[in-house]
């Protein structure tokens, strides 16, 4: 096998892991919390900084895997994340409400500094042993994102279960010692200097991006705000409220992922491929953009229709829908970040990429407390649906065709 691949296959088995244990962990939380009480909004509350964190990570994460290299980024995002969980599981529930939601953000937030340190500097990692083909950067891309979805959906299974079978404590000590393990296998296995480039040496360099990169990440912040408005913490509540039981919870967020990740795996299959790897992608986009607007609103109205049927099975329908051309969008999204990058820092604008990532799941994680609490899951999916509108605008405005060097551009 060649060193590309086998690094390429060492960083996902490794993102593997990590996603795993970071699905298992939402789940943990948002269950155990609402178990105690916590209102939406409060449980929204929980996840604020560990969505804010994902913005500086993603930013500082670009710039760190150019300077120190990939490898060291992945550590550093993993032992990050064992030191949240560690915290997470020193909890006192002698401690007050306010002491213990101040305890368990600053906890989340840790988690959110590791999870887009991991995030970034493995998504950069197959700009660096992907080659300069399209085809197979768009077919490595669209691999390792299903796959690391359908990981994350497993952990949401594996979070309730280890909720339901040995209590919160416990699954998150279990967690820690996974990740340990991943931790040290991976820096016995990575190149050292994978993904090490001269780093940005100013601010106004490092968020100097084209105007594809630009417009791209602004679509991805209501793309992924459009889905997490009403899955981070609607979705949970509404069906536990509906009488279904934790581990019945978990399992289906947990199918559901799976099978998104399944689809993002095959989406260059589903997607007519053109020599420049663009020409063809970004009319593609626009299609799959508009396509997925017309779910959110028929879920809504369905739910505002009296049709007899019970609202929960709608809305489970309706996300199982929902879920194929969200998960073409995303995989196309993330391959597009790619082809427009430069190739020395691509690091650094996958970095800026995700930082947009992490600020429409962050609007999309509050928004998903508040509209929920206001109008229940109507609500959720007209935030939903208004998001969708504004990604699909924006995808119109993609360059169907590569800019000049941003090198040269920033001159």
């Amino acid at each position: 096998m060649a060193p590309s691949a086998r690094d390429y296959l060492v960083v996902t088995a490794s993102y593997w892991g990590f996603t795993l244990v970071d699905g298992a962990l939402r789940m943990l939380v948002l269950l155990h919390f609402f178990k105690l009480g916590y209102s939406p909004f409060v449980l929204a509350f929980l996840f604020l900084l560990y969505e804010f964190a994902g913005i500086v990570a993603n930013l500082a994460g670009g710039w760190l895997a150019v300077r120190f290299g990939i490898p060291r980024m992945l550590a550093a995002g993993q032992a990050l994340q064992i030191a949240g969980l560690l915290m997470l599981s020193a909890l006192d529930p002698a401690w007050t409400a306010a002491a213990s939601v101040a305890w368990v953000v600053a906890a989340q937030g840790i988690a959110g500094l590791a999870k887009d340190f991991t995030k970034t500097a493995s998504k950069s990692a197959i700009k660096a042993t992907a080659g300069a083909a399209a085809g197979q950067l768009f077919k490595w891309v669209a691999w390792f994102t299903g796959s690391k979805n359908a990981m994350k959906g497993l952990g949401f299974f594996v979070g309730g279960l280890l909720l339901d079978v040995v209590g919160f404590r416990t699954a998150l000590w279990t967690m820690a010692a996974l990740l340990g393990v991943i931790l040290l296998a991976g820096l016995a296995m990575l190149p050292r200097d994978l993904g090490k480039a001269k780093a940005s040496k100013t601010m106004r360099e490092l968020f100097a991006k084209s105007a594809a990169i630009n417009l791209l990440a602004t679509a991805r912040i209501f793309l992924f705000g459009a889905r997490d408005v009403w899955f981070v913490v609607g979705l949970p509540v509404f069906l536990y409220a509906a009488g279904w039981r934790f581990v019945e919870v978990g399992a289906f967020l947990a199918a559901w992922t799976i099978a998104y990740g399944g689809i993002q795996a095959i989406a260059p299959s589903m997607v007519s491929r053109s020599a420049d790897g663009l020409s063809r992608e970004v009319p593609a986009a626009r299609l799959w953009a508009g396509a997925l607007l017309a779910v959110p609103l028929a879920i809504a109205l369905a739910l505002y229709v009296d049709t007899g049927a019970r609202p929960d099975l709608i809305v489970a329908v309706g996300l199982a829908i929902f879920g194929l051309p969200f998960a073409v969008n995303s995989s196309l999204h993330s391959y597009l970040i790619l082809a427009y990058a430069g190739s020395e820092k691509a690091a650094e604008d996958v970095g800026f990429y995700y930082a947009a990532n992490a600020c429409g799941r962050l609007a999309g994680t509050l928004l998903s407390g508040l509209l929920y609490q206001w109008g229940g899951m109507t609500a959720c999916l007209a935030g939903s649906a208004a998001m969708l509108l504004a990604c699909w605008i924006i995808t119109f405005l993609l360059p169907g065709h590569r800019s000049a060097p941003r090198a040269a551009a920033a001159g």
